[in-house]
């Protein structure tokens, strides 16, 4: 009788249990195929086959994952010291020294690190400080609010270019990218006037992006800036004692099961935070895969949920096509949804489609030429994708 009575509490928790939750990637995404996680495989094999064709160029990395599985992960190998072997030993722009860290053709640093599987991320590492300032509030150790002002960590004596506009200027309008700091970055990256390559050309880039003139009323213009972004280690490391990417190593990445990374400093020490980190491609799929679950990730709320929202919700209109959160671009689809984007110069992309639950990372090396694999990765993988109930999918 007792054992009878065993079998049917077992038989009936069983009836009555939740279906199976989706996997968490801390260890490693599980793997599924693209017909079971409603992806049209034709539109990825499309990708796939033009990349591979040079249509994209100098592509390396194709990942794609729905429901917390990959569905496709391809790497594609290029020989980069060859390539770039004229590049490399010519100073420029992009290359100030003619070997190390900020020389872009350098293969022991461009595009991955020492020869490792970890990818130079470039501007997608303005999203994850972001991140990790989020997991720094949701700790307790990041206090500030959105209207401190930037001043507020800096010694206004030794400020150059100290008026009334500049006093004005908040931890805000840094995310946003509406400093309003005197600063040009529309150009291509291997043009010598161009703001940000003339910062990495020098030593103390913090130094130089709070020196520079205010050319609007913060707040107000949407001017797109790696400056801005580098004094955010500033301000990370004035408010929490520490420098962003130790804490992020603890509190973001081991969390997460990131252990494959590097972050690069700038010449003086600081935290490249504009775009020094280095990260697997699919480690990177875990930063999407965090803010797909709200900053939750398997039970633990990593950053705040309204850090979250906020962070990807518009603040400020860029043109007809994209918008701006907080280090996040977000971008329009469909009828009136929106994704959300990190990006970075080459052809680091990380792409979150919400309401589809899936997540498209790409990694890339064309920095002398343009790619449009984002925009065709929207236009060519939506229309196909079938509807997917996550919570029903097993390992």
């Amino acid at each position: 009788m007792r054992f009878a009575l065993l079998i049917l509490i077992v038989t009936t928790v069983t009836a009555h249990a939740a279906p199976p939750a989706e996997p968490w990637p801390t260890e490693g995404w599980a793997q599924s195929t693209l017909e079971r996680l409603g992806i049209d495989s034709a539109a990825v094999a499309g990708l796939n086959a033009d990349i591979e064709s040079g249509k994209y160029p100098l592509v390396d990395s194709l990942f794609v994952a729905r429901c917390g599985r990959a569905g496709f992960d391809r790497h594609y190998q290029h020989d980069y010291g060859k390539i770039f072997d004229k590049e490399a030993h010519k100073q420029g722009p992009l290359n100030a020294h003619l070997t190390g860290p900020y020389n872009y053709f350098d293969p022991n640093w461009h595009p991955y690190y020492h020869g490792t599987q970890a990818h130079s991320m470039q501007s997608v590492s303005k999203t994850v400080t972001s991140v990790t300032i989020g997991v720094a509030m949701q700790r307790g150790d990041f206090k500030a609010g959105f209207d401190t002002p930037v001043m507020h960590w800096f010694d206004r004596s030794k400020v150059a270019h100290v008026d009334e506009r500049k006093l004005r200027m908040t931890l805000r309008d840094v995310l946003t990218m509406t400093a309003g700091l005197d600063w040009n970055e529309d150009l291509p990256y291997d043009d010598p006037n161009n703001t940000c390559s003339v910062m990495e050309a020098g030593s103390d880039w913090v130094k130089y992006v709070i020196d520079r003139p205010m050319a609007h009323d913060p707040g107000k213009v949407f001017a797109y800036s790696s400056g801005a972004t580098m004094l955010l280690a500033h301000i990370f490391k004035k408010e929490t004692g520490q420098d962003i990417d130790a804490y992020a190593r603890t509190h973001l990445f081991g969390p997460l099961g990131i252990r494959d990374f590097y972050w690069k400093h700038s010449p003086k020490g600081d935290v490249d935070t504009e775009g020094g980190l280095y990260l697997r491609t699919e480690d990177l799929a875990k930063i999407g895969y965090l803010y797909l679950h709200r900053g939750q990730w398997a039970g633990q709320q990593i950053v705040p949920e309204e850090w979250v929202r906020d962070s990807v919700t518009p603040h400020v209109t860029v043109d007809k096509t994209q918008q701006y959160g907080y280090q996040w671009w977000l971008l329009p689809y469909g009828n009136g949804k929106l994704a959300y984007a990190g990006r970075g110069i080459g052809g680091q992309t990380l792409l979150v489609y919400p309401e589809e639950q899936l997540i498209v990372v790409t990694t890339a090396w064309h920095i002398l030429t343009e790619s449009w694999l984002e925009r065709d990765i929207t236009d060519r993988l939506l229309p196909g994708l079938k509807p997917v109930d996550c919570s029903a999918l097993v390992h």
